[in-house]
């Protein structure tokens, strides 16, 4: 449990960082790591919350973790709880306000219709990396092999409250399996390409839920044939392929325009799909160096990425 509270309070650190390096993105790329050296660089760092606040992911975030805790007796009791936590937590959230596909699927959410509370229409919008930020601690809830099943269903259905579009929900799934496997103490390189086989699952839960398979099935691919290029170009697709293979100019500006490249707007990490995967590539790079996963992942110049699932994967055994 031990571990459990630390991955929430690292969670929280580094997203701190990454927003910061947010609210300082109007300046050239990589003014945080100037400013960072003048004060004695991250492990001199005070994280003060009027100088360094947390964004709405880490707040939504612990929106999921605290419904995850109560004494839920089904799962449709824990999505009820989602619902309510969700929708009051955007109420209260007036100076960090969320993306807006977190706003128009936290609209659509109906606290008071016991049944259909977590439905939310399709959502063409809904393909952002919000979903991905919010379910970390549904892989540490449901971490064990055999509480696969479950955690696919969860992750799912936490994804399309916000975002009911297969990039974004998908995403949800992406991280809080990679927290699974953090806790399971899987070996990094196999995340990606175990991830990708527990998709056909995702699908499988979809259908057998008949909500919008029409509207998935058209966006469905995306996902993974970004994934599965991702894993081709580090060499990690297949099974026999234990170390992925970096770039030998792979600096701060080639990494930008790595993960610009990876998008799907020419800006890396907006989305469900790539928010994760430039969480993923950093986390192979810099291995237990934490400057070096800061630079990579918190302090990268696209906008609004650095606070992603990278914070919530901390490589931990089981408590």
């Amino acid at each position: 449990m031990e571990k459990f509270k630390a991955a929430m309070l690292l969670g929280s650190v580094g997203d701190a960082l990454g927003y910061g390096n947010v609210c300082r993105e109007n300046s050239a790329l990589g003014s945080i790591q100037e400013e960072l050296q003048k004060t004695g660089g991250l492990d001199s760092l005070v994280l003060s919350p009027g100088k360094w606040p947390v964004s709405d992911n880490t707040i939504m975030h612990m929106a999921t973790a605290e419904a995850l805790t109560t004494d839920y007796w089904c799962l449709d009791d824990l999505y009820r709880e989602m619902v309510k936590r969700y929708v009051e937590t955007v109420e209260k959230l007036t100076e960090h306000r969320p993306d807006p596909s977190t706003i128009e699927g936290c609209s659509q959410l109906k606290p008071d219709n016991y049944l259909l509370a977590w439905h939310t229409p399709f959502s063409e919008k809904g393909s952002g990396f919000g979903a991905a930020t919010k379910a970390m601690c549904i892989g540490m809830r449901y971490w064990k092999p055999e509480q696969l099943e479950t955690l696919v269903e969860v992750s799912i259905e936490c994804g399309r409250m916000t975002h009911n579009h297969p990039t974004g929900f998908l995403g949800s799934l992406c991280t809080a399996l990679f927290a699974s496997y953090a806790v399971q103490g899987k070996p990094l390189v196999q995340w990606g390409r175990d991830m990708l086989k527990v998709v056909p699952l995702a699908e499988g839960y979809c259908r057998k839920t008949i909500r919008h398979m029409a509207e998935y099935q058209e966006h469905w691919f995306y996902f993974e044939a970004k994934w599965q290029f991702y894993l081709e170009e580090r060499k990690i697709s297949e099974d026999t392929e234990n170390k992925a293979t970096f770039p030998g100019n792979y600096d701060a500006q080639e990494r930008d325009k790595t993960y610009r490249k990876w998008s799907s707007e020419g800006r890396g990490g907006r989305r469900g799909h790539d928010a994760p995967m430039i969480a993923y590539d950093a986390l192979l790079a810099a291995g237990s160096d934490w400057t070096e996963l800061c630079q990579r992942a918190m302090f990268h110049g696209a906008p609004r990425t650095a606070r992603f699932p990278v914070r919530r994967w901390p490589s931990m055994h089981r408590p």
